[in-house]
């Protein structure tokens, strides 16, 4: 009997009337291909039962076919060191690398590490997602490497003149300014705001600065004895609320640098007897699973993590592919809860 021969992607082309050419690029994800065509493809491929040896196919590219995604640790209640507004982008950059025939590579990072060791030399991953960082501007160094090196990397965080690399951020300034609207139309006119306002923090400054040129515009000045620094822990809210309860300055909003420093702000709220809105209205940022279940409800912004994630991978795939890419923001909006109160109409300053 004869032995059944393995489908080549010269059987392909002659059953989908292409070149082989065509079929290389289709089988590698190449966008060079009209999606009717891609489709014929991809059919006959399915039919002949036809499998990319993706070995193969890097040691011809020189390509891993792999994505590495660099995930830093953060400050947690739980052993997991991962700040939760990251895991609903994870399962969606994981989803956008299936769709792309990519691999992933996972790899969980201490800023103490060297963790800019060269993956693409290595052959370990063709590109790399930076998520969390921490200080800027300790990180932006690393970043420089990164550039001077040549390796394909795009980070989730501020979108910055003259930065270097790719970034996909949230417009946090539009962000805070929301929030500024949405305050003063509580009647608030003394809001504090607890998360570092310096350009280490260049998201949270955004969003410090945000509301306040949104309030300056309705004639309302942010105080700066109001702001306590913070990072993104429920630890650290507790601890900047504490804070700035200790100072004895009148307030009667707190703005959040993020959902997680507003929960832990909460808490220190209650312990002191303060009702959440009645005494003071609490608005957060990231839109977190938790904050829908906090008692009462957190208002905060929402950031699409989802499209995000399908952006990271698209922004960094184009790098190798030589292909020009920009940095890019997506827009932010309010989600509207119970911890920020109810309009109040006709207010006077």
């Amino acid at each position: 009997m004869r032995k059944k021969t393995k489908a080549t992607s010269v059987d392909i082309a002659y059953r989908a009337g292409v070149s082989q050419a065509t079929v290389s690029r289709v089988l590698r994800g190449s966008p060079l291909v009209n999606i009717e065509t891609r489709k014929r493809v991809e059919a006959v491929a399915r039919e002949l039962n036809y499998k990319v040896d993706r070995h193969a196919s890097s040691l011809r590219t020189q390509r891993a076919g792999c994505i590495a995604l660099l995930l830093f640790e953060d400050p947690t209640a739980d052993e997991s060191h991962i700040n939760p507004f990251f895991l609903s982008m994870l399962g969606s950059i994981t989803r956008a690398c299936a769709k792309h025939g990519q691999d992933l590579l996972v790899s969980f990072q201490q800023l103490s590490d060297d963790w800019h060791a060269d993956y693409e030399n290595s052959m370990k991953a063709d590109g790399l997602i930076l998520l969390g960082y921490g200080d800027y501007l300790a990180y932006q160094s690393t970043l420089d490497r990164l550039v001077e090196q040549g390796t394909h990397f795009v980070r989730w965080g501020a979108v910055l003149p003259g930065q270097p690399g790719v970034s996909i951020g949230c417009d946090n300034f539009h962000g805070g300014q929301l929030v500024g609207e949405h305050l003063y139309g509580m009647g608030r006119r003394k809001v504090a705001f607890l998360g570092d306002a310096s350009s280490h923090y260049p998201e949270f400054f955004a969003r410090y600065r945000g509301c306040g040129v949104a309030l300056h515009d309705l004639g309302v000045v942010m105080d700066p004895a109001l702001q306590v620094d913070a990072e993104s822990s429920e630890d650290a809210g507790y601890a900047a609320a504490r804070t700035l309860l200790e100072r004895g300055q009148p307030f009667d909003a707190v703005f959040a640098a993020s959902d997680l420093i507003a929960i832990g702000a909460m808490r220190a709220l209650t312990e002191q007897r303060l009702r959440v809105p009645e005494d003071v209205s609490v608005v957060g940022f990231d839109d977190i699973p938790t904050a829908r279940f906090t008692n009462p409800a957190l208002t905060t912004v929402y950031q699409n993590t989802q499209r995000a994630g399908e952006m990271l991978v698209d922004a960094l795939l184009r790098q190798i592919r030589d292909e020009p890419v920009e940095s890019q923001m997506i827009p932010a909006s309010l989600i509207v809860r119970k911890s920020s109160g109810t309009p109040i109409a006709d207010s006077e300053d």
